[in-house]
């Protein structure tokens, strides 16, 4: 029934509200509808004679009331209002406002009571100017003028939105392609290096990297990915840089949740990863160590990522990694997302929530606040050890 009603509701509002083949029956059913409003509203206000009467009335007022409507709204708010010029559009308005009065009380006398007098004598409008009729004759021109104009309106709030969506797909293509060589870069420095080396590990590490490739050109195209398809490059990634260092960093990988059926979109974890490496783990000298703790409950993410480091070493935003992932979580998940970065001194926590989608669930749950901080304050974020 849900899924009818909404069927309904979209066929209603895009198609028949808008598309040329239903103009003529849009038209139809309006003028329909006016004329029976508008009976109802003389039946209402003790007019004599009865409901079908009224409804006669108005039908016989239709002409007029399409030849002095029209104009306005298919001429006059196309070639005067939405062109800006507001001051022709009043007055003309008012030059028609006058007209109507003259159209309304020549239209009565020489065409509605002429009629009247032949099918119901007893109900014959009274001659000259009367203000009910002059209501129904102004009426007939304000609506469709609204009518056009929202219509109008709808159209260009429709063309603005498809541009903020294509400014928007066109900066996270942009972003995306931003993400691969940073990527790409710190893999290849890690294979060339064993390369030197001649390390018999180097044909595994070609292979991980094959699949971090594939899965760049052709799964990173969509706008989601499956979240259990993102974790395991995740850690293929982990392992090809905790290659480099050997026993001289302890890695803890963690995954908990049903994380079956989620998306997420791609390369949205891999900058804090490589933020890890690179500011953490490469420019201490002691034992390092990087834990990694994802979870999933109902359809919400929470990642942490914590990486030990010097305590003089301070965090700087200056790079392309994290500001690129800032930027792509403002675009893909405004309002459902929270980001705090939590620099302690000798280590540097990244807490990250996600509201994912399911197609089954179909975003039923909370709301997460919007933010994206850095924290310097101990007592806020749990340390990794």
């Amino acid at each position: 029934m849900e899924k009818l009603l909404k069927s309904i509701n979209t066929f209603l509002y895009n198609d028949f509200l808008f598309l040329p083949q239903y103009r003529i029956w849009r038209h139809i059913i309006y003028w329909v509808v006016h004329t029976l409003v508008w009976a109802a509203f003389w039946k209402v206000i003790d007019s004599p004679g009865s409901y079908g009467m009224q409804i006669m009335n108005m039908a016989l007022w239709l002409p007029v009331f399409i030849i002095y409507g029209y104009p306005m709204a298919y001429w006059a708010v196309p070639r005067f209002l939405l062109k800006g010029k507001i001051v022709q559009f009043m007055t003309l308005i008012l030059i028609w406002a006058v007209a109507g009065l003259y159209i309304d009380v020549w239209y009565k006398d020489y065409f509605i009571i002429p009629i009247q007098e032949i099918i119901y004598p007893k109900y014959v409008l009274p001659k000259g100017h009367q203000a009910w009729c002059y209501l129904c004759i102004t009426t007939s021109a304000a609506i469709p003028m609204g009518i056009k104009f929202f219509k109008y309106w709808d159209f260009k709030r429709q063309d603005w939105l498809r541009v903020q969506q294509e400014k928007i797909t066109a900066e996270l293509q942009l972003l995306k392609a931003q993400v691969h060589p940073h990527f790409l870069f710190n893999t290849l420095n890690n294979i060339y290096s064993f390369s030197l080396e001649n390390s018999p590990k180097t044909p595994g590490l070609i292979l991980k990297l094959s699949s971090l490739l594939s899965y760049m050109l052709y799964d990173c195209k969509a706008e989601e990915v499956r979240l259990e398809k993102e974790l395991k490059i995740l850690k293929n990634y982990i392992e090809l840089e905790s290659e480099r260092y050997g026993d001289c960093i302890d890695i803890s990988w963690n995954v908990s949740g049903d994380i079956r059926g989620r998306f997420i979109a791609p390369l949205i974890l891999v900058p804090f990863i490589e933020n890890a490496f690179k500011h953490g783990t490469s420019e201490q000298i002691e034992k390092s160590w990087l834990s990694v703790d994802i979870s999933v409950k109902k359809n919400i993410l929470k990642a942490k990522i914590a990486n030990s480091k010097n305590e003089c070493t301070t965090y700087r935003e200056n790079g392309i990694g994290i500001p690129n992932v800032r930027k792509r979580l403002a675009f893909i998940y405004p309002g459902n997302h929270e980001l705090k970065l939590n620099d302690d001194g000798q280590f540097f926590v990244v807490s990250l929530m996600i509201r994912l989608a399911t197609k089954e669930e179909n975003l039923r749950y909370p709301v997460i606040p919007a933010t994206s901080q850095l924290i310097t304050n101990e007592d806020t974020m749990p340390a990794y050890r």
